[in-house]
């Protein structure tokens, strides 16, 4: 059965220590680590000898394990038209100045140190790390404020967006190369990748690089009307990792739409929000079945995010939904006498 973790993104107001005891309460095999709050530091993991050790000798205590690292808050800044939004999210020593090309090259060094990072604590697994070494992450995009195209798009300005993302990115994922560890986008609003068909555009510019793969949640293609099964299907092979993270929208017509409306999650007139795993419109039995079929033995990482519920209630919840979801596959097409 594939491990079941948390994602601490969403907890990173505790300290790792208090997570990881309540992620053990709650029944998780894991975590994965959110490179915020004081979950996993990349410079202290590059610069502090005893430091990769002691996110092992936490998670060993609670009987965890860790299966990837996310930067998704500086990867956003790789690509991002800088501007006083990102201090917010960004690490001082990122943000600096405030300097956008300045931010943008911080933010790309920090994200090729990631994948050093990586390397080092995973290689730091006291019992022996196996299977795919992952850091997800966003790579942000030049060109998201163009979605809608009017003022109409220039000759050239998408093209021109996705070549900068190639030309930003290439460097870093030649970095995970060198480490052997894979960097999974979240394909998702803001990024340079959102759908199946900007996906597509994304791995062509950058050349199909054998590094480059998809952290694949569900909830993030659901509401706007893409195909998440088509999504398996197509990059069966760069699904390197996958969050369990639902979503309901209307299916009739609704005050604000897609775009949200600029109403914050969790208040009413949502056309859609996030839910708790199962109680949103994500068929996760299809999506379980598929994830079978193309053959992904990763963990099942429990990203939750419910404004309406209690956090730990849903976490726990989350956490039996994925046990229930999943079954041994057969190798037989039925079950009947036998000689």
């Amino acid at each position: 059965m594939r491990p079941c973790t948390l994602f601490t993104g969403q907890w990173a107001d505790l300290p790792l220590e208090v997570v990881a005891e309540k992620a053990q309460g709650f029944g998780y095999d894991g975590l994965e680590l959110a490179c915020w709050g004081d979950h996993f530091d990349v410079g202290r993991a590059l610069s502090d000898p005893d430091y990769v050790a002691s996110r092992w000798e936490i998670l060993s205590r609670f009987g965890l394990k860790a299966f990837a690292i996310s930067n998704h808050l500086v990867g956003q800044a790789v690509c991002d038209r800088i501007d006083g939004r990102h201090k917010e999210i960004l690490p001082p020593e990122i943000w600096g100045d405030g300097n956008p090309v300045e931010v943008n090259k911080r933010a790309a060094e920090h994200m090729a140190n990631t994948a050093r990072a990586a390397r080092k604590f995973f290689d730091g697994d006291p019992d022996g790390f196996s299977g795919r070494r992952v850091v997800n992450g966003f790579t942000g995009s030049s060109i998201w404020p163009y979605l809608y195209s009017f003022p109409p798009n220039l000759p050239g300005q998408i093209e021109g967006g996705f070549a900068d993302f190639a030309r930003r990115w290439r460097p870093i994922l030649d970095v995970f190369e060198e480490e052997e560890v894979d960097f999974a986008l979240e394909v998702h609003p803001t990024e340079i990748a959102f759908d199946i068909v900007t996906t597509r555009q994304a791995l062509v510019a950058i050349g199909e690089h054998k590094r480059f793969g998809f952290n694949f949640d569900p909830s993030h293609f659901a509401y706007q009307g893409v195909d998440y099964l088509r999504f398996l299907d197509e990059f069966q092979k760069r699904i390197f990792h996958v969050h369990v993270k639902d979503v309901w929208w209307a299916d009739h017509p609704h005050v604000s739409g897609t775009f949200g409306g600029h109403i914050e999650f969790g208040e009413g007139n949502r056309q859609w929000d996030f839910r708790s795993p199962g109680r949103g419109r994500v068929d996760f039995e299809a999506i379980y079945r598929q994830l079978v079929f193309i053959g992904y033995d990763g963990p099942l990482s429990v990203e939750w995010e419910d404004a309406m519920m209690d956090r730990e209630f849903g976490a726990q919840e989350a956490c039996e939904f994925v046990r229930r979801l999943q079954f041994p596959r057969s190798h037989r097409t039925f079950y009947g006498p036998t000689d």
